[in-house]
């Protein structure tokens, strides 16, 4: 593990501390549903405006398990989990035939249909949603209640999540999906089953989707229709643009900083979006990769010069 990646890590232990911790949870789940996307987007080039299916309703899914069904929260997050790897692979087996537009379309379309489908489903009630969900104990010892307690097993989970996506990108499953996003075709003549290999992908960022709409029904008690809508869809490709496309940390300083904008700047209303978009377009001007790609290419450039100029003075 890197250094700045321990440093990462303990400002995250002691973050709740001085920040309020509900605030904190939320932003670690859109920062996982951010990865989560950009797992597809910036590491197979595949733009899908429809994740939100996967995030609301795998929240919904955790939030009946675990109101309804009385599970313990780490089986009611792996039901949610489960049924949202489920939905992505049957949608990825539809969508992944299509590139470009047409994808981006198609996802849209399913995620629309199962927006419809929680307006009408029995067990979402509607637009009241699922109210009041339980935390519970986790493995039956540890109660969730404690919004401290909570944070600490959200932190975990996340870390635990993002590992998870920086292995699989580094892995030579990963190398695959880069060959595909720079080059299908090329790809395909060396062997490959390209489809499969998206297919995959697909599922997996759909999954990851899921288990962070899970964490985040369990943290705020509330299984509502505005995670499983199209401006859900919208939130994670602004995210992931601003913070940096094909990076593992910049969706989730993207997550960061349009959370932050809405908590701290609630106040002033309709306006938030406003500014949310006037930071979009200075970002997209004045920082085509993301904050956190910038910053990858200033060290890197920093680091070739300091190279540079160590073999001209041993020159």
């Amino acid at each position: 593990m890197k250094m700045g990646h321990l440093v990462l890590l303990a400002v995250g232990l002691v973050a709740p501390f001085f920040i309020y911790p509900v605030f904190l949870m939320k932003a670690l789940c859109f920062a996982l549903f951010a990865a989560a996307f950009n797992l597809l987007l910036g590491y197979v080039g595949l733009l899908s405006f429809g994740h939100a299916a996967f995030f609301g309703f795998g929240a919904y899914v955790c939030g009946h398990a675990a109101k309804v069904w009385g599970l313990n929260p780490e089986l009611a997050i792996l039901t949610g989990t489960a049924v949202g790897t489920l939905m992505g692979l049957v949608f990825g087996w539809l969508a992944i035939r299509r590139q470009g537009i047409y994808f981006a379309m198609i996802t849209l379309a399913l995620a629309q249909m199962v927006y419809f489908f929680c307006v009408q489903a029995p067990f979402t009630h509607g637009e009241d949603g699922i109210q009041a969900i339980p935390r519970g104990f986790l493995f039956g010892l540890i109660d969730l209640s404690s919004n401290m307690t909570m944070y600490y097993f959200v932190l975990t989970i996340f870390v635990l999540g993002l590992f998870s996506i920086q292995r699989i990108i580094h892995s030579p499953f990963g190398h695959v999906l880069k060959a595909v996003r720079e080059n299908e075709p090329r790809a395909t003549s060396l062997g490959y089953k390209t489809h499969r290999y998206k297919l995959v992908a697909f599922v997996l960022s759909a999954g990851i989707s899921s288990l962070a709409g899970s964490m985040k029904v369990l943290v705020f008690q509330l299984a509502s229709l505005t995670d499983v809508h199209w401006h859900a869809s919208g939130e994670v490709v602004l995210m992931t643009l601003l913070g940096g496309v094909g990076t593992v940390l910049g969706p989730a300083a993207g997550a960061f900083l349009v959370t932050a904008i809405q908590n701290y700047l609630a106040q002033v209303g309709a306006w938030v979006t406003i500014i949310q978009g006037a930071i979009f377009v200075a970002c997209v001007l004045t920082f085509r990769q993301g904050i956190v790609g910038e910053l990858e290419a200033w060290w890197l450039r920093r680091n070739r010069q300091k190279k540079d100029d160590g073999s001209v003075s041993g020159s």
